[in-house]
C-alpha cells in the first residue's frame, strides 16, 4: 500500500505550508501528492506550483470537478502538466452534486450522471491518445457540437500538442454503487471519499469487476496525538459540513453514503441540525465511531495497529490528509 499526501483545497487563502509538506512527503518516499477544488481555489494551479518544486513525487487531482471545464479543457490541463512534470500527472475527476454544479458553475446537473461521466472520460481519453479527431455522438458532451442553438460549423479536431503519455491514469471520485461499478470499467482507479477498513463489504459488489492493477486511492485524515477525541474533532467538523451542508435535504450523496455504511439515523440527524443553522451541534452529532473508522488518529502505537486493517483490504494507495510534518514522518516509518 503506497502512501500519498492529500492537500485538499484552500480555505480563506492559500496554505503557507503546502509546498513544504509536499517536499517533505517526497523526501520521505511518498508516492503521490493530491490537490482538490470546490468553489474557491482550483486544483491544477497549486499542483503545477508543487510540480515546479519537486522532482519525483506523482501529482494528482482529487478531485477536479467535471462541471468546471469541458472534457477537452480538462485533458489540456492534464497533458500540459504531464509534460511539464516529466510524466507525473494523475487525473482524478469528480461529478460533484446538484447544489455545486448548478449553484456555483451555473450548469444543469446531468439527469443521467453515469452517462455524463462515461462521455466525459471518453473525450478525455480521445484527447490523450490522439489517434484522430475527437468525435462523440453524445448526449452531454457531443464533439463536434451539433445542437440547434449552435452554428453547425464545428470541426472535429485532435490536439496540436502530442500528449506525453496516451495512457495517463484517470481516476474517478464516485460514491453510489452503480457509479463505482462503472468506474472499474472506464477508469484506472477510484477515489473513495469515505473508506472504512471495517466495512469493506459496503463496496465489495461494486468492485467485483475491477481489473488487475486497478487503483483504490482512499483518503484518511491522519494525526499523531495523545488525545484521540481531540484529534477526531477536525474529522467530525469535515463530516458535519459534508453530511449536513454539501447537498440538499432530499439529495445529498455524502449523507446517502454514510447511511449505506450503517449510520443512517445519525446522518439524518446531522442534516437536520446543520440545515437548521445549528452547525456546532451537527458536528458534535457525528459519531466518534464513524469518524474514527475513516481516519488514522491517536498515538503512534494505535495508528500502527489500525494501519494493519487498511493493508488487509483492497486499498492500493492511502492518501493522507495530514496537517503536520511529524505525522507524515511517523506514517512513513510505519509503512
Amino acid at each position: 500500500m503506497r502512501l500519498g499526501l492529500a492537500l485538499g483545497y484552500w480555505g480563506r487563502g492559500p496554505s503557507p505550508d503546502h509546498v513544504s509538506l509536499a517536499r517533505e512527503a517526497e523526501r520521505l518516499g511518498y508516492d503521490s501528492v493530491w490537490t482538490a477544488e470546490s468553489w474557491g481555489s482550483d486544483a491544477f494551479t497549486p499542483l503545477t506550483w508543487i510540480a515546479a518544486r519537486t522532482s519525483r513525487i506523482k501529482l494528482g487531482t482529487a478531485v477536479a470537478q467535471m462541471a468546471a471545464r469541458s472534457p477537452t479543457a480538462t485533458a489540456m490541463h492534464a497533458l500540459t502538466l504531464d509534460h511539464l512534470s516529466g510524466g507525473r500527472m494523475m487525473l482524478g475527476l469528480g461529478l460533484s452534486g446538484p447544489q455545486v454544479v448548478e449553484g456555483w458553475y451555473g450548469r444543469p446537473f446531468p439527469k443521467s450522471p453515469l452517462t455524463a461521466t462515461r462521455e466525459y472520460v471518453d473525450v478525455v481519453r480521445q484527447v490523450l491518445r490522439r489517434e484522430g479527431p475527437v468525435e462523440l455522438d453524445g448526449r452531454f458532451h457531443p464533439h463536434p457540437y451539433r445542437g440547434a442553438d449552435g452554428t453547425g460549423l464545428g470541426r472535429a479536431l485532435k490536439p496540436i500538442t502530442h500528449p506525453l503519455r496516451a495512457e495517463l491514469p484517470v481516476l474517478l471520485g464516485a460514491e453510489g454503487p452503480k457509479n463505482i461499478a462503472q468506474t472499474t470499467r472506464i477508469a484506472d482507479g477510484w477515489l473513495p471519499l469515505y473508506w472504512s477498513p471495517l466495512r469493506t463489504d459496503v463496496y465489495e459488489a461494486s468492485l467485483a469487476g475491477a481489473p488487475e492493477g486497478f487503483l483504490v486511492a482512499a483518503m484518511a485524515r491522519a494525526k499523531v496525538c495523545d488525545d484521540v477525541a481531540e484529534g477526531l474533532l477536525p474529522v467530525k467538523a469535515m463530516l458535519g459540513f459534508y453530511i449536513g451542508g454539501m447537498g440538499h435535504a432530499a439529495r445529498n450523496f455524502h449523507a446517502d453514503l454514510m447511511a449505506r455504511m450503517g449510520f443512517a439515523e445519525e446522518a439524518r440527524r446531522i442534516q437536520e441540525l446543520f440545515l437548521a443553522g445549528r452547525r456546532e451541534e451537527a458536528v458534535l452529532a457525528v459519531p466518534d465511531a464513524f469518524a474514527d473508522e475513516i481516519s488514522l488518529v491517536g498515538p503512534r502505537e494505535r495508528i500502527a495497529e489500525r494501519l494493519q486493517l487498511w493493508r488487509a483490504g483492497p486499498v492500493t494507495d492511502l492518501l493522507l490528509l495530514s496537517p503536520d510534518h511529524h505525522t507524515l514522518r511517523v506514517l512513513a516509518e510505519l509503512s
